[in-house]
């Protein structure tokens, strides 16, 4: 585990500490947690736009053809 030396507002370090609180963790787990779901939300947008980048229409098509074409069951409906 690495040590990091972060420079905070004092109002954002208030708020951060009044929210720790609250989830009943420590400030440094609760930056460790905000950093990972940051990190997480960028990489799953490059993620996406990496796979799109591989679509294909002609495929997509291809596979909407093997869709039944057949009413929905009831449940389904609106």
């Amino acid at each position: 585990m690495s040590t990091l030396s972060l420079r905070l507002p004092n109002s954002l370090h208030e708020q951060i500490r009044k929210l720790a609180k609250q989830e009943g963790v420590s400030i440094n787990q609760f930056i460790a947690s905000a950093a990972a779901e940051k990190m997480a939300a960028l990489l799953t947008e490059e993620y996406i736009e990496k796979r799109a980048g591989r679509a294909s229409r002609e495929k997509f098509q291809a596979v909407l053809k093997k869709v039944p074409d057949v009413p929905p069951e009831n449940h389904d409906s609106m």
